[in-house]
């Protein structure tokens, strides 16, 4: 808990506080890498998202500072560090928010001190020199006043705009896919002036979410879904129905000026290295178009490509089969015997919603997974950053975003243990039930719980809306195993079970967004490009070497003018404010060196 300080000793954590900043700027000044670093804690612990580095990336230690200082001191040219707020103790750790400034930039951080130095500090680019966002004070008046001859309306300017787009103008970034990730890149680019189009196969924005079953809803709740510029209103509901978050996203998309391209799927996409830029191959809706934008997003889905297991029998099963991402809903299937492979979040949501329609259901569990319930989650996992009683506190959106982005993802899991052992203290009725029913749970490979299975594997996990207690109370049937083999009527395990069948889905995830870039550009790029998303945790599904962020999103990868965006409604919102500075800054020809361009595994 954050301590309320007596006077004394608030006045001692802010000379504390201002202490430190004015000796790590005297020693930036000084261009003195030796002297900065031992400023920080023996371990410790330094995150910067596009202030220092042109890169996101996070150093350890006073080794790790001095390296990063060393390469970018000079271009940097840091200064003015001042907090921004009184500072606050929490258990002997003085906690302050942060202001400074650089050549190119305004940033925002934060930093822990403890009384060896530094524990860890948050640098982030919020903002360019002479390229700010046209926000409160400076956003523009609209009208015109007066009389003129040349008028152009708000709406014609926009029709030409739509017109001269990959015609007589070409985009300086190009956003291959639609959803919440595209849409929140392309009204950040908007609004720093970056030409850009953002093409999605489906006919209008949000079609996505549409077409998928009826019973899918977000399953993170309101507070943490926001997207750039634009809260949901305040009688939003806490988890969105599918539809409702697709026409939020419709409306969004006209509204923030998005320049969206709807029934236009990308073709190919191949990189000039002379002309330092991209042929991107467009059918828009029929028609062949031809894009030669300087920068190309992969906006595809953190998630990738759908995993369908290749099974013997799948050609000779006479029922229907397809990916979970392909479910139509469960109408059809009254009556019918529904296998579904997989325990994850689709997997409970599409055996839930058969269950209620009247199908016989069974979900295979082919690993262990774990599963937090919603009400949980929000009140132990989220609430102090993302929740009615958090803003009711002065916990805004972009604060939030930020405590959570100032946490290194090398130590998140320490924060997180206490969370999800009080979570599993709370809750353990539940997961009583659910062992006795025979599924098999857990809590990550160190006690931390769903957000690191998130971020180190992208799946595993399931945030229970209420189809979990069918499992537990048997109303969903439970096999375990792996699928060897599909019959015409039936799907068989590795331990000989045999479950009839009419209806077979594969809730089996989804592949590395890098089979995007396979598909789209070559298997030469995908392979020089290496994995994307997982830290190099060496925990299950995220095999080492360590990297400390997440690999390849929202940053420079190895094939230059090619970047991958994505992840849910929150990593969309936040990160895309630091990729959309990182496209704005090249357009504008400001020079951009990067610290630590992620080095290339090739991993399974």
């Amino acid at each position: 808990m954050t301590q309320t300080l007596e006077p004394a000793a608030a006045l001692d954590a802010r000379q504390r506080v201002d202490g430190w900043l004015a000796d790590f700027e005297a020693a930036l000044a000084a261009r003195d890498a030796d002297r900065a670093a031992a400023l920080f804690a023996t371990t410790s612990f330094w995150r910067d998202l596009v202030a220092f580095t042109w890169n996101l990336k996070t150093v350890e230690n006073r080794d790790g500072v001095k390296d990063l200082l060393l390469a970018t001191m000079d271009s940097t040219d840091a200064s003015g560090f001042h907090a921004t707020e009184e500072p606050t103790e929490t258990d002997g750790v003085v906690e302050a928010w942060i202001g400074f400034e650089t050549a190119a930039g305004r940033g925002r951080g934060h930093l822990r001190l403890t009384d060896e130095g530094a524990f860890t500090l948050l640098t982030t680019l919020h903002e360019l020199k002479g390229h700010e966002e046209p926000l409160g004070t400076a956003r523009p008046k609209g009208a015109e006043h007066g009389v003129n001859r040349e008028r152009v309306t708000w709406s014609e300017a926009r029709e030409a705009e739509r017109q001269e787009l990959g015609t007589t103008r070409q985009p300086y970034v190009v956003v291959i896919g639609g959803g919440q990730g595209g849409i929140a890149l392309g009204a950040r680019l908007r609004q720093l002036g970056v030409p850009h189009v953002v093409v999605d196969r489906y006919a209008r924005p949000g079609d996505q979410w549409r077409g998928r079953y009826k019973s899918l809803c977000l399953h993170d709740p309101v507070w943490y879904d926001h997207l750039p510029y634009l809260d949901f209103p305040r009688n939003w509901p806490v988890f969105a129905p599918k539809d409702k978050i697709a026409d939020w996203l419709e409306m969004y998309t006209k509204v923030m000026e998005v320049n969206y391209w709807s029934s236009t799927t990308c073709k190919s996409a191949a990189y000039d290295e002379e002309a330092k830029e991209w042929t991107v191959v467009l059918d828009r809706d029929g028609e062949e178009v031809v894009l030669k934008p300087k920068q190309l997003v992969l906006a595809t889905g953190m998630s990738g490509k759908p995993n369908i297991p290749e099974l013997p029998g799948q050609d000779r099963f006479r029922g229907e089969q397809h990916h979970s991402s392909q479910h139509p809903g469960p109408d059809a299937y009254r009556g019918k015997k529904a296998v579904i492979i997989g325990s994850n979040n689709s997997a409970f949501d599409i055996c839930g919603a058969l269950w209620e329609a009247g199908a016989d259901v069974t979900m295979v569990q082919r690993s262990s997974t774990h599963i937090v319930k919603s009400d949980s989650l929000m009140d132990l996992g989220l609430g102090d950053l993302y929740s009615e009683r958090a803003l009711a506190a002065g916990m805004t959106t972009q604060k939030a975003d930020l405590t959570f982005a100032s946490l290194p993802y090398r130590i998140m899991h320490t924060f997180q243990q206490p969370v999800y052992a009080a979570i599993k203290e709370r809750d353990q009725e539940f997961y009583d039930r659910l062992e006795a029913a025979g599924f098999r749970h857990d809590w990550g490979d160190d006690d931390s719980g769903l957000f690191m299975k998130y971020l180190r594997r992208g799946s595993g996990y399931y945030i229970d809306v209420g189809a979990a207690d069918l499992v537990a109370n048997g109303d969903v049937k439970l096999a375990h195993g792996q699928v060897t083999e599909l019959t015409e009527h039936s799907v068989k395990l590795d331990d000989g079970t045999e479950l009839e069948a009419d209806l077979v889905v594969y809730a089996t995830g989804y592949g590395s967004m890098n089979g995007w870039a396979a598909d789209l550009i070559s298997q030469e790029v995908a392979d020089k490009v290496g994995k994307v998303w997982g830290l190099g945790s060496d925990t299950t599904k995220d095999p080492g070497p360590w990297e400390g962020e997440q690999r390849n999103m929202w940053k420079p990868t190895q094939q230059e003018g090619l970047w991958f965006h994505g992840g849910n409604l929150h990593q969309s919102r936040h990160y895309s404010l630091y990729l959309a500075l990182q496209l704005k800054a090249r357009a504008e020809g400001l020079p951009t060196p990067v610290y630590g361009l992620q080095e290339v595994h090739h991993l399974a």
